[in-house]
Parts: C-alpha cells; sequence; structure tokens
C-alpha cells in the first residue's frame, strides 16, 4: 500500500484531517529535522510472536540536551492516531503553533521526537509483506518498541514530555503506569483511561467484522483490496471523526454535504489496505489502564473535547477516572468554532494554555 495513502488516513479525526490539515507537501521546514530508521532484533510481542527484524520510523526536531549526570532534559515524545503518522505532528496547526520561536515546545530548544507506531507510516507493518502473518501487536507492543527506539535507537534516558493524540492518548498512560520514572509530565488528548467498551468498542468491531466478512479478504491474502469492506469501515470512520457544527457550518446544503462525501470516498480509498487498518483497529484489544492509575506519578494535563464521538462527555469516565492520579488535572474544551470533534486534539490553538501550565507546573 502506498505510504502517502495510509498516513493520510486517520482513524479518530477523518473528518478533521480532510477539510483542515494541509497535505503532506504542505509540510513546514523545522530546525534540525532528521528523519530516520531504527532496526529492533528478535522483537517479542505480547502474543508471543516474535520478528526477526522489526523497522521503527521516526522524525527529529532539535537536539538533545543532557545535564551533568548525563539524563536528557529537553526530549519531547508525541504520539499519533490510529492510522497517523508523525508526520502528521509537522503542520500549521499543530507545528505552527508549537514548534516555532519562542513558542511552547520551540524546536530549537527542545529535542521533539515524532515516531511512526508499529503498523503506521514507514515502521513495519502488515502490507509490507507478511500480510495476515504480522505480529499481531497491541499498544504494550507499540509502547515498548518506542522505549527501546528512545533507549537504545536515539540515546534517550529521559522525557520532558510525552503528549498524545487519541491512540497516542491511550499509549500515554501506558507509559506513565510502565514507565512512571521516564517522563517529568504528559499531556494525552482525545482518550479515556478504562478499556474499549459499549459504543467505542461496538463501532470498532463493526470496522473489523466489515473486513473480515467480505469474501475479498480471503483471510487477508487478497489480491485486490475488498472494496465494499473498505467502503464501510469508511462511513464508520467518517461519523466517528465528525464534529457536527464544524460541519454543519462548512456543508449547509444537501448538495455540499452530498459532494463532501463524495470527494471523501474517492480521497480515502484509493491505496488504503485493509490488513494494516485491521491491525490498528485490533491493536486497542487489550488497553486497559484503570485498575494501575495510582501508578502513575508524573503530573498530567489531560484533554478532551466535548463534541468527540469517540468519548463522549456525558459518560464521566476521564473525570472521574483521573481523580485516582495523585498530581493530575482533566480539562474538557468546550464545543465552539474551534474544536472539531475527535480531532480537536491536533489543533493546538484551542489548547496550548493547558501545555503550558504543565510546563510550568513540572518545570524544575
Amino acid at each position: 500500500m502506498p505510504g502517502n495513502a495510509f498516513r493520510s488516513f486517520a482513524l479518530a479525526a477523518a473528518v478533521h484531517l480532510l477539510l483542515s490539515l494541509p497535505t503532506h507537501g504542505q509540510v513546514a521546514k523545522w530546525p534540525g529535522t532528521t528523519e530516520g530508521d531504527f532496526t529492533v532484533k528478535d522483537f517479542k510481542f505480547q502474543s508471543g510472536e516474535t520478528l526477526p527484524e522489526m523497522r521503527l520510523h521516526y522524525t527529529t526536531l532539535g537536539n538533545a540536551v543532557r545535564d551533568a549526570q548525563g539524563r536528557v532534559t529537553n526530549a519531547v515524545l508525541i504520539l499519533h492516531g490510529t492510522g497517523g503518522t508523525g508526520h502528521q505532528f509537522l503542520t500549521p496547526i499543530f507545528a505552527g503553533e508549537l514548534f516555532g520561536p519562542g513558542q511552547l515546545l520551540d524546536a530549537t530548544r527542545y529535542f521533539i521526537i515524532l515516531p511512526d507506531g508499529i503498523g503506521h507510516g514507514k515502521s513495519s507493518k502488515p502490507s509490507d509483506g507478511l500480510h495476515a502473518h504480522f505480529p499481531q501487536y497491541d499498544y504494550d507492543d507499540m509502547v515498548a518498541a518506542h522505549h527501546q527506539l528512545l533507549r537504545e535507537g536515539l540515546g534517550v534516558n529521559h522525557l520532558r514530555l510525552i503528549l498524545g493524540t487519541s491512540m497516542g492518548c491511550m499509549h500515554s498512560f501506558v507509559w506513565g503506569e510502565t514507565y512512571p520514572d521516564f517522563m517529568d509530565a504528559f499531556m494525552p488528548l482525545a482518550c479515556q483511561p478504562v478499556q474499549i467498551a459499549g459504543r467505542n468498542r461496538i463501532w470498532r468491531k463493526m470496522v473489523m467484522d466489515a473486513i473480515r466478512n467480505d469474501p475479498e479478504w480471503k483471510g487477508g491474502e487478497y489480491s485486490a483490496e475488498p472494496q465494499q469492506a473498505l467502503r464501510t469501515a469508511l462511513d464508520l470512520l467518517l461519523i466517528a471523526g465528525s464534529a457536527p457544527l464544524y460541519l454543519q457550518k462548512t456543508l449547509p446544503t444537501r448538495d455540499a454535504a452530498d459532494k463532501y462525501l463524495d470527494d471523501y470516498f474517492k480521497a480515502r480509498m484509493a491505496g488504503l489496505d485493509a490488513n494494516d487498518l485491521m491491525y490498528a483497529v485490533n491493536a486497542s484489544r487489550n488497553y486497559d489502564p484503570s485498575p494501575n492509575l495510582e501508578r502513575i506519578t508524573a503530573p498530567v494535563m489531560f484533554i478532551n473535547s466535548a463534541d468527540d464521538f469517540i468519548n463522549p462527555p456525558e459518560l464521566d469516565i476521564a473525570a472521574t477516572e483521573i481523580k485516582r492520579v495523585k498530581n493530575a488535572r482533566f480539562v474538557l474544551i468546550p464545543v465552539s468554532d474551534e474544536t472539531r470533534g475527535h480531532g480537536t486534539h491536533t489543533r493546538a490553538v484551542v489548547w496550548k494554555q493547558h501545555l503550558a501550565e504543565l510546563l510550568e507546573k513540572s518545570a524544575y
């Protein structure tokens, strides 16, 4: 599958990305930008499977700074959502608000790390050739792999901050529990700190069932993409990532809405790989940080938006569960012309004041 097609497909923010983000060709240049691949030998997955060589792709900005004890003091890890890549953050609505001179994560002061997760972007994934024989990775595997990338590939032994969006939000909680002393602070955006259940699980299972039940899927060894399955998956993903207020104002007529839908499918169907999508959605199956939230010791600024279909505020899960974390604050962003449903997580202008608060609170 062409890399650009899968990178452009963001599971939880389909509408946001289609209407709001620039194309990859419009990605800005930033000081000290470097791309690379780190190869992990004989990576063992939670499933018991092993990959002899696993490629982890990354982009970095800036340079690491170490204190007298050799600890890195300025590294920032930013984690993408399902179907995304590290490159999605190099856009005006994110990098343009955060990485510039004098901004909160000034790339001349911080060492910013933007990795592609297992199964995503230029990291190892099913469509590379193993198809349905690719190891059944989960979020624990993805976090462990990134930890290995930092320690062994980039020589980073400490993080100033972890910022994660959607799937990356969930990864943040896994990081906070698994490696509680590795970061000074973390900022999860757009998720819940509990297992995926209720409607959130149902629509994800519908995506996977649509693929599995399509005769053209052929157990993952298809010669042509199962088009009907992918169309159904895109239907569900569109609704999950949508922002009602924004869409109503942007598409005020029936014809405008119909045209948007047609354009959406044309943009998303080309090159989309069913195995990559299946694996990416299924990776959430074991996620459940709720039993061990008390293990988190770093300061937390947890952000959700009120128009998020995937994480609706009426569940009151986030506000309730985060109280178990000693040094945490939960903020619910109200619906406005600036919010984009689930995709609000990438619109830094909406929440960057809370990032400033977190950085100040966790300064040393």
